[in-house]
């Protein structure tokens, strides 16, 4: 698929962008149009690029059944969304770390001297890291990944909505994942507003900010 930005003004992206929790169920997206988004998506930093971010795209009608008891209040975008797009981090990212730094050096980004040295210690590193330590990384990456995926999804021309609130002890089993390996980090509807959204205040900087 040839990428069709729909929208290329980034002011536009950033400031238009707002939590939409009512689609227009007749909009879907194809899983070409959707791969394109993820690969857009999968963009974003990760801690020394383990990109440990993992994406269920839950659109069917028998798996938004599946997700809906699970998301507590948040239903309707479930029910009108084109997807839900659930982001679980991987305890285990490290394991993918020899085939990243491999490609890296094949596509000449690294040097092979700095493969072997990334191998000799950043895996056995996150190979010893508790489950809580774990935990910290991989919700960070998620949440790096999560905002890139909505800032992409309006270049295309989409809305979305992040969500926490769902019932993070049984998502990973329900959608077949192993929940000692898999945390639940977020999930963010996408689709087409079927309704203008709530516009927001923030803080100003000087009460979120300093200087030293």
């Amino acid at each position: 698929m040839s990428k069709t930005f729909k929208e290329n003004n980034f002011e536009k992206i950033l400031r238009g962008r707002k939590s939409i929790r009512e689609y227009d169920e007749t909009v879907k997206i194809s899983k070409e149009e959707m791969e394109a988004i993820l690969n857009d998506t999968v963009l974003a930093p990760s801690s020394v690029n383990m990109q440990s971010w993992r994406f269920i795209v839950v659109e069917s009608d028998e798996a938004k059944a599946k997700l809906k008891p699970l998301i507590r209040f948040n239903t309707r975008q479930n029910d009108t969304s084109a997807a839900m797009i659930l982001i679980f981090g991987d305890r285990k990212c490290y394991e993918f770390g020899e085939e990243i730094f491999e490609r890296a050096v094949a596509e000449g980004k690294m040097p092979e001297e700095m493969k072997e040295k990334q191998l000799a210690e950043v895996i056995p590193y996150y190979k010893n890291l508790t489950r809580q330590q774990m935990n910290d990384i991989v919700k960070i990456d998620g949440s790096l990944a999560a905002m890139q995926l909505m800032l992409v999804a309006r270049a295309y021309g989409y809305d979305t909505n992040p969500m926490g609130g769902f019932e993070a002890d049984q998502l990973a089993e329900a959608f077949d994942l192993d929940p000692e390996r898999y945390e639940p980090v977020l999930i963010v509807s996408i689709g087409k507003a079927n309704e203008a959204g709530y516009s927001s205040i923030r803080l100003p900087i000087s009460k979120v900010a300093a200087w030293k």
